[in-house]
Formats: C-alpha cells, structure tokens, sequence
C-alpha cells in the first residue's frame, strides 16, 4: 500500500478508455513523478478508499484523487491535477471560479456518455515496466 502523504494518488476506472487516456496523459506531464494509479477495479483501490473513509466504494462514476489523506472526486479532480502539472496546465485553474454544481454537471455528462464516445477495454489496463513503480497494485 502507498503512503497517500507522500504521493497523491489517483484512482480510475480501469476499462474505460477515457480514463486511461487521463492517466497517460498526466504521467506523460508529471516530470516530478508525484503520482501514483490504481484501477478502482482493484483491491489496492477499494483498500485505499475504505481507508480514507469514502462511504460509496460501489457507486463510482468518477475519477478519485486521495491526497493528504482527502479524498477529491469529479471536476476537482481535473482541476486539481491539471495544477501540479508541467507546462501551462495550471492555468486550468481559471475554471475554479466556476461553481462546483456547473463543473460537475459538466463532468458527469461527459462520464455518463464515456463509454458511448471513447470506448471500452476488456480488462484494466497493464503499465509498461518501465511506469510499474508508478501503479498500486
């Protein structure tokens, strides 16, 4: 199990092609290396969560980031990601200033329909050995 103090750690469905394409895209901009993955499919996730005390383990549509011991999910997730990242991704934080019910809604229209537009994969996805230190699990 991963020390959720010293790495945030971001929890994503393991088949949709959508989410992986998130985590790609973040390990491809975390030059620093500071987060860890997990497949929600996975025992190490549900662990992780249980362990941070998130109620709705089973009622997961979204992306969850475990930070400091908190856990974030939908819009905050992006946002809060997008600003520990390299390059200009932290000016997505703009998006901040838009009130939670509207960035969520956003959000979970997208997740409602990820499966529908990106597709999905038949099992979770396997990290190169080169990342395998990054993924929990």
């Amino acid at each position: 199990m991963t020390d959720t103090h010293s790495h945030p750690v971001l929890l994503f469905d393991g088949v949709c092609n959508l989410c992986n394409g998130f985590v790609q895209f973040v390990i491809k901009r975390d030059s620093k290396a500071r987060f860890r993955f997990a497949a929600l499919q996975s025992n190490s996730a549900q662990a992780l969560l249980e362990q941070a005390g998130y109620a709705n383990r089973e009622d997961l549509d979204t992306v969850v980031l475990i930070e400091n011991g908190k856990i974030y999910t939908h819009s905050d997730v992006a946002l809060r990601v997008t600003g520990k990242l390299g390059g200009l991704w932290p000016l997505f934080s703009i998006f901040w200033v838009l009130p939670k019910f509207i960035r969520d809604a956003i959000y979970n229209w997208v997740a409602r329909n990820r499966y529908r537009w990106f597709g999905k994969r038949e099992a979770c996805m396997i990290p190169t050995p080169e990342l395998r230190e990054r993924f929990i699990d």
